[in-house]
């Protein structure tokens, strides 16, 4: 069972020709990003077949019309020939009903675009609670998810102890993870190597064990896995200066490299 690291470009400086090349030079296998404009999509398209490198696209439903804005953004997507889709669906206010009719019709054209769609665990977003997740996946057995438990750290205000049950039933219906580690109290840390949250990062590398685990069980030889920590507005910044309190680079990097170490260990037999 292999984690398959994926670099999302969130935060990245410098042209596009620059950020492909150090993502694969730091031997990411892909990388994660909205939909590039369309005066840059050429370009796009060439570096990764360039570097040879897969694409996870990032697609967000509007306000105006969640399901009509989700399915012109999916068509854009499937033209770039992603390996999957990241979703940020729906509206966290919006009546359960709606909510159903939506993800009803997210799966209608997941299945005929014949691409793998994740709806992502986000504030704001449908997916934005544990148990609203849960229950949402019990009525639409085919929906599938993208998991960002930081995000949930954050709602919830806890490392979810108490939300067992209800990650059981979402953890089966993973197919990406987003490797940002959450705490009681926002949705990042400052370093995810930081002494002081170690016990935030066990049990974030409990749950991402236990998908793995379930989908090798599955059949499935690799899950993608994007550490995905934000530049400042996520990142802390220090007061007065708003200089971020750690390199967003060395952040991702440290993550990859720390969760491809666990899985040997947790995959060597």
């Amino acid at each position: 069972m292999q984690l398959k690291m994926i670099k999302a470009l969130w935060g990245m400086e410098g042209s596009l020709e620059a950020q492909f090349e150090r993502i694969h030079k730091a031997g990411y296998k892909g990388v994660e990003s909205p939909l590039p404009a369309p005066e840059h999509a050429k370009r796009f398209q060439e570096l990764l077949d360039e570097y040879q490198l897969d694409y996870i696209a990032m697609v967000f439903s509007n306000a105006d019309n969640h399901a009509g804005s989700f399915e012109r953004s999916v068509e854009q997507a499937a033209q770039f020939k992603p390996i999957l889709i990241n979703s940020h669906s729906a509206k966290d206010s919006m009546p359960w009903k709606e909510q159903v009719d939506y993800f009803t019709k997210a799966i209608a054209i997941e299945q005929q675009i014949g691409l793998p769609i994740g709806h992502e665990t986000h504030r704001g977003r449908a997916m934005f609670t544990p148990w609203g997740t849960a229950e949402l996946l019990k009525e639409l057995p085919d929906l599938r998810v993208t998991a960002d438990f930081s995000h949930w750290c954050c709602v919830c205000e806890s490392l979810l102890e108490d939300q067992a049950a209800n990650l059981a039933v979402v953890m089966e219906r993973v197919i990406h993870i987003h490797g940002r580690i959450g705490y009681a109290q926002g949705p990042q840390v400052p370093h995810p190597a930081a002494p002081e949250y170690a016990q935030e990062l066990q049990v974030h590398e409990g749950w991402w064990r236990q998908i793995a685990q379930q989908h090798r069980a599955k059949g499935h030889s690799q899950i993608t896995f994007t550490p995905e920590f934000g530049p400042p507005g996520y990142m802390h910044t220090l007061p007065f200066t708003n200089q971020p309190v750690a390199d967003l680079w060395d952040v991702c990097l440290w993550m990859a490299n720390h969760m491809s170490k666990r899985q040997e260990e947790w995959f060597s037999n």
